[in-house]
């Protein structure tokens, strides 16, 4: 099977012959969806989210480059390329179509072959874009997610809680005296050692929702959709105690080990509440946990209370 069989493309005309004819061409190596008119081609470009759409041009009550303004005009539509199809060949049709964000152009008759060079140059410069994205989102040391992608996730997982009222938690997790490991072991044992706990956050999380990153050095983060204080300190005792318990593998074959220190804030965020104090809050707690012996987990309620700050 072509590799490029998963990719999804949407194929909007009002004559049947000629989405039959382009479902043809496509069809033996990417799954093809159909619409015949405006409103229809909106509709299947959100429910299905193709990868690519190829847009007639002339159409009844809307036309395609209304179309277009109105994908282009969504957050959820605007990014996917489309490629006009249309008998409209002059300069001007094609300069407004590709103004209004057309990715390329093709003149009805069209020919099989120019339509598949076409459409898989489409699918080449998509999947070139989509993996400068995924490396710009992951830590090349850990294969975790990074701070900008953790950012991201906090962003919808947070507007989420506050739409459905429900909890939310963040682990804040700091590997105790890493300094100090680098200067015993070595940089690069100490990226083994970083590496060795980004697999265990990740073997710890159960739920497909909850969500491990990079936050940065010897720091990691952890988000928790729809837990609790109480639920969040069990994951993070969980993920304390493996860590604590772990032998980290050295070139010389013997091993080493390493405890860390974890923060923990759980909130029911309301509209106006800030991410940024939720998760300030939990690295207020992480702070507590150092300050009070490392190798420890503190929640923000227990770090307040135990603090003689009171904006601690």
């Amino acid at each position: 099977m072509d590799g490029s069989r998963g990719h999804r493309i949407l194929v909007v005309d009002d004559e049947s012959s000629n989405i039959m004819a382009l479902t043809h061409i496509l069809s033996s190596k990417y799954i093809v969806y159909a619409a015949k008119n405006g409103s229809s081609a909106i509709k299947a470009a959100e429910r299905h989210s193709p990868d690519i759409i190829l847009l007639d041009i002339i159409m009844p009550e809307m036309d395609g480059y209304s179309v277009i303004s109105v994908l282009k005009g969504s957050k959820k539509t605007k990014d996917i390329p489309i490629i006009i199809v249309t008998s409209l060949d002059s300069d001007d049709e094609e300069e407004k179509g590709l103004a209004l964000g057309a990715s390329d152009y093709i003149i009805k008759p069209f020919k099989p072959k120019i339509v598949e060079l076409r459409v898989s140059n489409q699918v080449k410069i998509l999947d070139q874009f989509r993996t400068i994205e995924q490396l710009s989102m992951t830590d090349q040391l850990t294969d975790l997610p990074n701070r900008r992608n953790f950012d991201s996730r906090l962003d919808l997982e947070w507007s989420k809680s506050i739409r459905e009222q429900i909890p939310i938690s963040i682990l804040l997790i700091d590997v105790d005296k890493f300094k100090n490991y680098n200067d015993v072991y070595g940089h690069k044992q100490g990226d083994v050692a970083l590496q060795a706990v980004a697999k265990t956050l990740t073997g710890e999380l159960k739920r497909c929702g909850d969500f491990a990153a990079r936050w940065g050095g010897e720091e990691f983060v952890v988000l928790l959709p729809n837990t609790d204080t109480e639920g969040a300190r069990g994951v993070s005792e969980r993920i304390r105690s493996c860590i604590e318990d772990m032998e980290i593998p050295c070139a010389d074959g013997s091993s080493t080990r390493a405890t860390v220190s974890i923060g923990v804030n759980a909130q029911v965020p309301c509209r106006d509440s800030s991410y940024d104090e939720f998760v300030s809050n939990a690295d207020k707690a992480l702070y507590q946990a150092k300050e009070t012996g490392r190798n420890k987990v503190c929640s923000h309620c227990s770090a307040a209370e135990n603090s003689d700050d009171p904006e601690l």
